[in-house]
């Protein structure tokens, strides 16, 4: 069984659309107008177990509504995806538990008190006992440098920093897959190098599977040997970057 499969996975939005101006408000209270737009349109590809796979697209063409529905925070529209033998959208622990998205303009962290509080917590969501807490967090601590990060408050750090602290809360219970989107966002050269440096350990280490979306090309030429393209919501290429450079 592959870690990810997926089936014309479709994902629909509907928004409502009105006038501009205050008659246009007044009309639309009255009656309104509906716009349905398709993020995603019926993609299907699989993802075995220890790939790491690039996951690429212009703004808007349904990579993050993807991997949203890959880890059951949207439900589709239609399809079907099942990762790690669960459907995601019934949200079971068991599936919850196996799994980190990480996402870069988002945060997991309290962003008042140090990092190694979020750690504790997610201890105790997780259900880590105290010597795989303290192994998992002294091996992420060692690999990401951030020995004298743990107990400064989140908010005093700075966003390299910020997101190797997101990086080892995400993998503290040592999920088999992971969805990263944008890891690199807003980094500097020095710090890009490092985190995709960690990325690729962590997938030889722990032979987990992960699925990276990035607007860097540099993360995709150090990181992934395999690219899935989408465009509009539908898919246009899924195989090795060697044989995608050597095509275009």
């Amino acid at each position: 069984m592959a870690c990810v499969e997926v089936r014309q996975l479709t994902k629909e939005f509907r928004s409502p659309e009105k006038d501009p101006g205050l008659l246009g408000a007044l009309k639309s209270l009255v009656h309104r107008r509906w716009k349905t737009t398709r993020a995603v349109d019926g993609i299907s590809f699989d993802i075995q177990d220890g790939e790491l796979v690039g996951f690429l697209g212009v703004n808007g063409a349904g990579k993050t509504t993807t991997l949203k529905m890959l880890s059951g925070l949207l439900y589709p529209t239609s399809g079907q995806a099942l990762v790690l033998g669960h459907t995601p959208s019934k949200r079971e622990a068991s599936f919850q538990k196996q799994f980190s998205l990480v996402m870069g303009q988002r945060t997991q962290l309290w962003w008042e008190i140090p990092a190694q509080e979020t750690f504790r917590l997610n201890q105790a969501i997780y259900g880590l006992s105290e010597a795989e807490y303290r192994r998992n967090l002294d091996e992420l601590v060692a690999l990401l440098e951030l020995s004298e990060c743990l107990s400064v408050p989140v908010k005093k750090l700075s966003l390299g920093q910020r997101m190797r602290a997101e990086l080892a809360v995400a993998l503290l219970h040592r999920p088999s897959l992971l969805l990263l989107d944008e890891p690199t966002l807003g980094l500097d050269v020095v710090m890009q190098k490092k985190v995709r440096g960690f990325i690729r350990e962590y997938n030889k280490r722990s032979n987990s599977t992960i699925l990276l979306t990035s607007h860097n090309m540099d993360d995709v030429v150090e990181l992934c040997p395999r690219v899935i393209i989408i465009e509009r919501g539908t898919l246009l290429y899924d195989g090795s970057l060697s044989d995608l450079v050597k095509k275009y």
